[in-house]
């Protein structure tokens, strides 16, 4: 989100969403659901990669990242297609095979218990997440319900990266992330606001101007605390970018971080409140 006040605007941050945004309205607003499936489900094996990269030093360890991956595949099917295989058995069998692969891995056994708490911790951290887009795009009006998630949060973002930039002073978590301010989250929220009222009047008049504000401050406090979040992973594991697949952006955890908590939390506002 935002950067430190020293530093230039970095213009390249705005080519990959010049790239990405075109590609991603035709893929979501006309392709089948197969492919917003295939596109979240390769999105979240490249960041549970990444997330893996930040514990998994050691070079004997495919095998755990392997089967980290493999297990989130099997927990976003389960969302994908629930009457395939249900969310709890998909769970119940990550647990299940998380705890007797430390009978064959090659890593030392004094290694079991942390290596076990971060091979399914990434698996639900990253997939339980995001796996709320499949059933967020699978609801009525899904591909709309995925783009006011999609703008609004981006808009958060870049508000609270632009604003920290020309006029953050306040720090706002100094101790996790010394660079985020009070003024870039009020500069988010902004942006936020203003995107969400140009979505209801694009394409998704069924908000109501209460939804746009609900849901402005909900996706923008949740993207900070998802943010966040990752801030503390990272900084645990001596690292300032989870990869560098985005130029100016870092690795895919970084770039959804945001979302990891903002979606979970969108599709709960509109099941449970707009029923």
């Amino acid at each position: 989100m935002d950067r430190p006040k020293s530093r230039r605007l970095d213009s390249r941050r705005i080519y990959p969403a010049l790239v990405f945004i075109p590609l991603f309205y035709a893929l979501v607003r006309y392709g089948p659901p197969i492919l917003f499936f295939a596109l979240v489900t390769g999105a979240s094996l490249c960041a549970l990669a990444e997330f893996y990269k930040l514990y998994y030093r050691d070079a004997r360890t495919p095998v755990d990242v392997g089967l980290g991956l493999g297990l989130l595949a099997v927990l976003l099917t389960s969302l994908q297609w629930p009457g395939l295989v249900s969310v709890r058995t998909a769970c119940l069998a990550a647990l299940v095979t998380v705890l007797t692969a430390r009978l064959v891995t090659p890593r030392e056994r004094t290694h079991g218990l942390v290596d076990s708490a971060v091979l399914l911790f990434g698996v639900l951290y990253v997939g339980l997440t995001l796996g709320t887009l499949l059933s967020t795009r699978s609801l009525p009006e899904g591909e709309w319900l995925i783009f006011f998630l999609f703008l609004v949060t981006w808009a958060g973002d870049a508000g609270a990266y632009y604003a920290g930039m020309t006029l953050g002073r306040h720090k706002l978590a100094p101790v996790v992330s010394p660079n985020k301010t009070i003024e870039g989250l009020i500069g988010g929220l902004l942006l936020a606001l203003v995107v969400a009222f140009l979505a209801r009047a694009w394409f998704l008049p069924s908000f109501s101007p209460i939804d746009c504000l609900a849901t402005s401050v909900l996706l923008t406090g949740a993207g900070v605390v998802g943010d966040l979040t990752e801030s503390v992973l990272k900084r645990s594991a001596g690292v300032k970018d989870s990869g560098g697949i985005i130029p100016a952006h870092g690795g895919m955890l970084d770039r959804l971080d945001s979302l990891l908590f903002a979606a979970p939390m969108f599709y709960y506002y509109v099941i449970l409140v707009k029923g």
